[in-house]
C-alpha cells in the first residue's frame, strides 16, 4: 500500500477506497499464492482480505469452495461480479468481516492472507493466529506480506510494520509438534513507480502445514 495514512475508521476507510474508482486492481491471482498453493488438493479454502476476489475466482477454478473474506461491501460486489463472470459463482461465498473484530466460522483446508497490510489499524498478528487456529488438520496457511517498501519509495508516507521471516514465526509462535514449516522465503519482484520509475520490491512469503 502507498497510501497516506488516515484517521478513518478501518470500514470507513476501505469502503472509501474501493468506492473511489473503478477496479483497483488487476484481476489477476497473487503470484505468490499461485507458486504455493497450484500443488495443493483442492477442499475448502478462506480467502483473508479478498478485495475484489482474484484469488478466490483463481483458487475456485482449481475446484476449490471458496469463503472470500472482505471489509469492503464494494469490494465484494465486484469480488461476485468478477465470479460470475469466470463461472465459479457457485463455488464461491462472499462474506463481510472486520477482520480482528470478527472473523468466519469453521476450519479450512487452505487459509490464505495475501497482503493483509493496511495504513489504518490492524492488528495483524492476532488476524493471523486466528487464521492459523482455522486450518483443518492436514490444511495450509499460505500468508504473503510486502517486506520492504520499492526501492524507489525515498520517503514511505506512513509507518509500517514489514515482519521479516523469522519475526513473523516468532509472533505466530505455532506449536513446532503441531506445524511444519514448508517455505519461508524471500521474493523480490520488479516493482516500478506509477511514473515509470524502475525498481523493485522484497514480499515474504510463508507456507504452513498443519499435522
Amino acid at each position: 500500500m502507498t497510501h497516506t495514512p488516515a484517521t478513518d475508521r478501518p470500514a470507513d476507510f476501505w469502503e472509501g477506497f474501493y468506492r473511489n474508482g473503478n477496479r483497483i486492481w488487476s484481476g489477476r491471482p497473487n503470484p505468490l499464492l499461485v507458486r504455493e498453493a497450484s500443488e495443493l488438493s483442492p477442499g475448502a479454502a478462506l480467502d483473508l482480505g479478498c478485495g475484489e476476489g482474484a484469488d478466490a475466482v483463481w483458487l475456485a477454478s482449481r475446484g476449490w469452495r471458496v469463503t472470500g473474506v472482505d471489509i469492503s461491501a464494494t469490494a465484494l460486489e465486484r469480488a461476485a461480479r468478477h465470479a460470475a463472470e469466470a463461472g465459479v459463482d457457485e463455488q464461491i461465498a462472499w462474506v463481510r468481516h472486520e477482520l480482528g473484530v470478527s472473523f468466519p466460522d469453521g476450519t479450512f483446508d487452505l487459509v490464505s492472507a495475501q497482503f493483509l497490510q493496511s495504513p489504518v489499524e490492524l492488528d495483524l498478528y492476532r488476524i493471523l493466529r486466528r487464521a492459523a487456529a482455522s486450518v483443518a488438520p492436514g490444511g495450509t496457511l499460505l500468508i504473503g506480506l510486502h517486506g520492504s517498501w520499492p526501492s524507489w519509495q525515498h520517503e514511505p508516507p506512513f509507518e509500517a510494520d514489514f515482519p521479516t521471516l523469522d519475526g513473523l514465526l516468532g509472533e505466530l509462535a505455532l506449536p513446532e509438534k503441531e506445524w511444519t514449516v514448508v517455505t519461508a522465503d524471500a521474493v523480490r519482484r520488479p516493482h516500478n513507480s506509477p511514473d515509470g520509475v524502475e525498481g523493485f520490491r522484497e514480499d515474504n512469503v510463508w507456507r504452513l502445514r498443519r499435522a
